[in-house]
This record gives C-alpha cells, structure tokens and sequence, in this order.
C-alpha cells in the first residue's frame, strides 16, 4: 500500500505490536524516537530515510515496538504487514541477507548516536543532524522549525537558537519560517562531529551504494 503522510504522522507507537513495516521514499523521512519519564520530550535516537525501514527488522512473533516512529519528514510511504514481509524472508535468502545487514547498520546508528550525544557540543550535534537530513532527501532545503530541532536533540530551544544563529551568520545555513536551507555543505560537514560521515561510510561498506553519489 502507498500512502501519503505528514510531517508528526504517528508509524508505530512504542509499546504496541509492530504490524507493519513502513519504507519511506524519496525525500520522506522517519525517526525513532524515545520518551523520558521524567520529560514529555521525545528524543531522535535514529533517523530513516530512502535507505532504510520501519519495523523491517522485528524478528518472527508478536513483539512490541519499543520506541515510536515517527513522520520527521513528509512524503510518500509503502507499506506492508510484517508478516507478510516475514513470509517473504523465509522464501528469499538474499532478502534475508539483505534486512540482516540493514539491521546491522541501524544499530551502528543507534550506537553512533549514543556516543555522540554523551560527547560533543550542541553545535556539531546540530550540524550532524542536518547533514543527515541532507543524505536522506537529497534536498538542501527541508522543513524543520528550530523547537522541533531542538525536540530531535534533547535541548532547549535557546541552545539550538544560538546555534542556528551563528550557522546563518557565517553563511552555512539560511532559515525562513518552519524551513531549513543549507547552503555550505562542505563546511557544515566540517563543522559537525563526525558522526554522520562515519554512519555514511559504514552504510556504504555494509550496503554499498545505498547513499547514491551526489
């Protein structure tokens, strides 16, 4: 099934059993996301795009989803029951082979975010995170508002206020209402951690050819 879906659209929510899995195209883009107890704030743990999939990797059996997807970027989504999409595991072995290295590199993720946000600055985490929006859409320019950035990160809005700031000022990124344009991508690479690059060459290795050459 197509579906069209918007930008906060709910693909599964934590706790509940993951019925379907959910491929978005082209430009669209989903987060998993955490909820603290101690904060309504849900926190970006991993980010997919056209590479990737959403309740793909869930073995055989009615398990739980432990953190909710959600729509970080609108566009257009397949979708299919994960049962079928099991059944279709055990009748391809390249399939098999295939998920299994996807979800290879979806836990490096899950793991390159945890180190980076137990280390570096705001700053480069702002800069990781747009990079990685750019490889995802393949666009330079996407809708995102500074307090929903601030959301992904886990930090407040002053925080990533002053990032952007500085960002536009040396003429990085430009901003107008509720959209992101980055206009350097090179230095803001420069500016980030690291992160994304070393995510991007995994994928590469794991899957190669998965983020296509721009």
């Amino acid at each position: 099934m197509v579906l069209d879906l918007k930008q906060n659209d709910v693909l599964q929510p934590a706790g509940e059993e993951v019925i379907h899995t959910w491929f978005p195209c082209g430009p669209a883009m989903a987060a998993f996301c955490i909820t603290m107890n101690d904060s309504a704030t849900a926190v970006e743990v991993a980010l997919v795009g056209c590479e990737g999939a959403i309740g793909g990797i869930v073995s055989n059996g009615h398990l739980p989803a432990y953190s909710t997807a959600q729509v970080r970027y609108g566009g257009r989504f397949l979708r299919i029951k994960t049962s079928a999409l099991e059944q279709a595991k055990l009748d391809s072995l390249t399939l098999r082979h295939w998920f299994s290295r996807y979800s290879d590199c979806l836990l490096a993720q899950v793991f390159q975010t945890a180190a980076c946000n137990a280390t570096h600055t705001i700053s480069q985490r702002t800069a990781k995170w747009l990079l990685a929006a750019v490889s995802r859409t393949h666009s330079s320019e996407f809708a995102m508002t500074q307090e929903q950035l601030a959301q992904v990160l886990g930090v407040g809005r002053t925080f990533v206020t002053r990032v952007v700031a500085r960002l536009r000022d040396e003429g990085i990124i430009a901003t107008r209402r509720g959209v992101f344009i980055v206009k350097d991508e090179q230095v803001l690479r420069d500016t980030s951690c690291g992160c994304t690059t070393a995510i991007e060459d995994h994928y590469d290795t794991v899957m190669h050819g998965i983020y296509p050459a721009t």
